[in-house]
Formats: C-alpha cells, structure tokens, sequence
C-alpha cells in the first residue's frame, strides 16, 4: 500500500506526532491533532479531485458527489483504512508505558482512528508532498470510493421512507458536543413522533443524524 510506505518514510519528529495522542503529552501541539486537521482537507481534496472527472456531470450533480465523497471520508471508512494499515497496533505501541493497560479502549475508537488516519495523511502532506499523498490516499481508500458509488447510503431517507408508510415522523436532536472545535464529535438522538429512537455519534452534525438513523432503522427492523 502507497500509503503505508510513505508512513514508513516519515522522519522520526513526525511519526512519533501521528501516533501522540494529546492525552499522552503535556503540550497538545506534540499530539497528532494540528496533523489531523490538515489531513481531513487533504483527504477530502484527494478524493474529490479523483472523483470529480471520472462521474458524468448529468448523472452526478454537487449534492450527490458530497454524498459520495462523506460516505468515502466517514468516520467508518477512515476506521477500516486505519486498520488495514494496522495503525490501532502502532499506535497501541507508542503509548506511555503509564497508560499502556488502558490504551486498548482508547486506540480501538472510531473517533481516535479516524484521526490518526487523518494525521498519517497529514504528516505525509508536509513530507512528501501532495501529488505522492493524494496518490497514496486514492489508492488506500479505494474500497471506501467503490463502496460509496455502488451502494451509496442515506440512512435518513430511508428512515423518512419508512416512517411514512407508518404515518410517524422523525426528528433529530443535538444531545451531546465532546472535543475541541476543530476536532468536535456530536451526539445526535433520533426522535420519532417525540419518542427516544436510535442515538448516533459523529464528526460532523450530518454524520451524526446519518448513525442515529442507522440506528433507528435496524432497531426497527428487529422489530419488523
């Protein structure tokens, strides 16, 4: 994997700042967070540049791409890149041996994975350059992008859809905001006609709606 081997090119300085949680430090500049804002735009710009001219304009207009681009870059796929490229064991790895018993919990979340992927991206950013990195990023996301084309997701549509048919309606509720600003998660609560449904958390207020509905759906599923 590209990126993998721009990872192993890091100088030391910078691969021990993506694998510093802020936590672990005393100064939050020495922890991977700087990097992770910088990675979240160059994932982004990566992924939309690649996918910008290969989808016929007609058929897939601003909103859709958005769509297809926030499915790619979710907080789930940047998960399942970061564990492809074993990053929960590297980072598990660089823990203070103070906190090496309870960093199992820490390393295995969605939100700490999701930026540390993000931090590899932008540390590899400052090294390499972009060319190299949007190359390496493409390629290791490359699940993700087919993934978000072929089967793209829309939680809340569905869940709209489904309540229809039942005469009930759904609304989403902000029930919880953790994290700096430029690292902020929120916690969303699916209501429906009032009443407490699926509860969903994310790095965006939209990606949060979209796990609450998620939520909702398979718990009304069960329920047939």
């Amino acid at each position: 994997m590209l990126l993998a081997d721009l990872l192993d090119e890091l100088p030391d300085g910078l691969a021990r700042q993506v694998f510093t949680h802020a936590s672990w430090s005393e100064r939050r500049s020495d922890s991977y967070t700087r990097l992770a804002f910088l990675g979240d735009s160059v994932l982004s710009l990566a992924v939309t540049a690649y996918l910008y001219p290969r989808l016929e304009a007609e058929r897939f207009g601003a909103g859709r791409l958005t769509k297809i681009r926030a499915q790619a870059v979710s907080g789930v796929s940047c998960r399942a890149v970061a564990e492809r490229l074993g990053l929960p064991e590297r980072l598990r790895a660089a823990a203070p041996s103070a906190v090496r018993g309870s960093a199992g919990a820490l390393v295995g979340t969605e939100r700490v994975l999701a930026s540390v992927i993000e931090a590899v991206i932008g540390a590899c950013y400052l090294h390499a350059g972009y060319e190299r990195t949007a190359e390496a990023v493409v390629e290791a996301f490359t699940p993700e992008i087919e993934g978000a084309l072929e089967h793209p997701v829309d939680f809340k549509s569905a869940l709209q859809e489904l309540l229809a048919r039942r005469g009930e309606v759904v609304a989403y509720e902000v029930t919880g905001e953790d994290g700096p600003p430029h690292e902020r998660t929120y916690t969303v609560q699916a209501r429906i006609d009032g009443r407490a449904a699926g509860s969903g958390s994310g790095r965006s207020k939209k990606h949060a709606e979209q796990e609450a509905a998620r939520v909702t759906v398979e718990q009304l599923e069960l329920q047939g």
